[in-house]
């Protein structure tokens, strides 16, 4: 990989976001869907929040999740779901899961 100091690489930056104690972890891009993250899950339980509209994509591995007390929904490699903007949800990660996700 060849290493370049163009104003786009300097302002191109990826950002690491890192939670619950490093079990969560994504690298945030600009796709050509918009903002994104790349991102993994080790096997736990975890609750978010979200600040817009997200849609995330499983890559692989299986997860549950459950938004506001409604019933748990699963999924799995290539399923795709959205979470409403100013919602809190649960999720629970029965493997080590890797997942793309989309805000708008």
């Amino acid at each position: 990989m060849s290493s370049s100091n163009s104003s786009s690489d300097i302002t191109d930056k990826v950002s690491h976001n890192i939670y619950f104690d490093g079990k969560v972890q994504s690298l945030g891009i600009e796709t050509e869907k918009g903002t994104a993250t790349v991102g993994v899950m080790k096997k736990g339980t975890y609750v978010f929040n979200t600040s817009s509209l997200e849609t995330m994509v499983i890559i692989s591995g299986n997860m549950s999740t459950r938004v506001s007390g409604s019933d748990w929904l699963r999924h799995k490699k290539d399923d795709a779901f959205e979470i409403a903007a100013h919602t809190s949800f649960e999720v629970i990660c029965d493997t080590d899961v890797a997942y793309i996700c989309y805000y708008s």
